[in-house]
């Protein structure tokens, strides 16, 4: 039974999370200055594809409206990633990583990074939506020029910065990290148009009802698929040395648990990028140009759903898993940890045999992940035979975004009942007391 405290503490986390994701969402609805909202919804209207999806995706509709969220959270994410990497490259910057000052100092340049990324992004994409017309040619822009550009720049990295803000608003004050809820967010809100839009084609005869009733199957499924795999773990076991204090014996036989999914969301996050930026930059190629016929070969056949998209996305899948693993799970550090701390594998020496062991299991865990990753993203299309918002991508950050919160407020609740069996027993009480 929750204390009163605790039962107040919980409810006060989970409504300053509700209150602000709504801001969040109030945010997204406010446009760049200057631009013509009924041109921008017909133009997207007609076409899709490409990288717009992606983005838009992840900003909760907020990009295809040129809000001031269009660019959401990711430039900040894609800084961090490579901050990452540069971390694995260069000796000085993963000492500063593994650093407490030095971790914050990261954080740092990684804000002001995010800062250049946006402006960059946003100078870009307002140059790009001026070119932009719609269907009925009405310009997206009524009022092109340097001062929309520079306004339009300044606006989307003020967007983007209060995001990241209010994230960790969120992680500071809510139920779990703040970026990860946005982007979370972000996304459910965009599934019940979704359902609209099936329904809506099932009513007017363009969608069959085994169709429907198929993609319905496939959502479950899937689900079910990634919340299993997503909590699946190796337990490495791990013998530490025993040592005895206050009369208590303290060691003994543990386990490393290592994710079967390593790599997370992140892998296919990643190749979904490359593979749309080739159809992205023939969209931006003009009409006249000699290399336009060429280009737009090139997206109609990465087109999502298409043969030569899946083969290439299964590809850079595969690839990404394996490269972004040994990120997330540093061999190195843990086999220095256990060594430190009087820890080893049985049958393994410590230092670098006991890498080498982990290393050997990370890369056949990251093998079935990297099948896992690629059937979860690329079957879902190649059954229902649609390019659907209820992709791969989506479901591993729904499932493993709801499955960390439902964790955290499991955590919240046990917390209180140790905190409460401890005080109820006492410190010193019965056959345990000290003196």
């Amino acid at each position: 039974m929750l204390s009163q405290g605790k039962l107040e503490e919980l409810k006060k986390k989970i409504l300053v999370t509700f209150l602000l994701l709504v801001v969040y969402r109030l945010a997204a609805q406010v446009p760049v200055p200057g631009v013509d909202g009924s041109a921008i919804h017909s133009y997207f209207a007609q076409s899709a594809g490409g990288i717009f999806d992606l983005i838009n995706t992840f900003s909760g509709g907020a990009f295809k409206r040129f809000s001031v969220l269009a660019l959401g959270i990711m430039p900040y994410i894609t800084t961090s990633i490579i901050f990452s990497l540069l971390g694995e490259v260069i000796p000085q910057i993963q000492e500063l990583q593994e650093d407490s000052d030095g971790h914050k100092k990261i954080q740092k340049w990684t804000r002001y990074a995010t800062v250049i990324l946006c402006c960059v992004q946003g100078y870009g994409l307002a140059a790009v939506f001026e070119t932009f017309k719609s269907p009925s040619g009405a310009p997206v822009v009524p009022d092109p020029g340097m001062l929309f550009r520079l306004t339009a720049m300044i606006t989307l990295a003020g967007g983007t910065m209060f995001l990241l803000w209010l994230g960790e608003r969120i992680t500071e004050y809510g139920l779990e990290n703040g970026v990860s809820l946005i982007i979370f967010t972000g996304i459910a809100v965009e599934l019940p148009a979704e359902v609209v839009q099936r329904l809506t084609l099932y009513r007017s005869g363009e969608l069959q009802g085994i169709n429907l009733l198929l993609g319905f199957f496939v959502v479950i499924g899937t689900f079910y698929i990634v919340s299993y795999i997503e909590r699946a773990y190796r337990a490495v076991p791990v013998q530490y040395a025993k040592k005895v204090v206050n009369n208590r014996v303290y060691g003994g036989a543990q386990t490393l648990p290592m994710r079967v999914d390593t790599g997370g969301v992140m892998p296919p996050i990643l190749a979904s990028s490359l593979l749309a930026a080739p159809a992205t930059f023939a969209s931006f190629v003009s009409q006249g140009s000699f290399l336009k016929p060429y280009l737009d070969l090139i997206q109609q056949s990465l087109y999502p759903g298409k043969l030569l998209f899946n083969v290439f996305f299964a590809l850079l899948i595969t690839y990404m898993a394996y490269f972004y693993a040994p990120i997330q799970f540093k061999t190195k550090k843990i086999s220095e940890s256990l060594q430190k701390n009087n820890a080893f594998v049985p049958g393994v020496r410590p230092g670098q045999k006991t890498k080498e062991y982990l290393e050997f299991i990370l890369y056949r865990l990251t093998f079935f992940a990297a099948i896992y990753l690629v059937f979860i993203c690329v079957a879902p299309s190649l059954l229902t035979g649609a390019n659907t918002r209820f992709g791969g991508t989506s479901m591993l950050i729904l499932v493993s975004v709801a499955m960390r919160v439902m964790l955290n407020v499991q955590a919240f609740l046990y917390s209180d009942r140790y905190e409460s069996a401890y005080k109820s027993r006492g410190k010193y009480s019965g056959m345990n007391k000290r003196f």
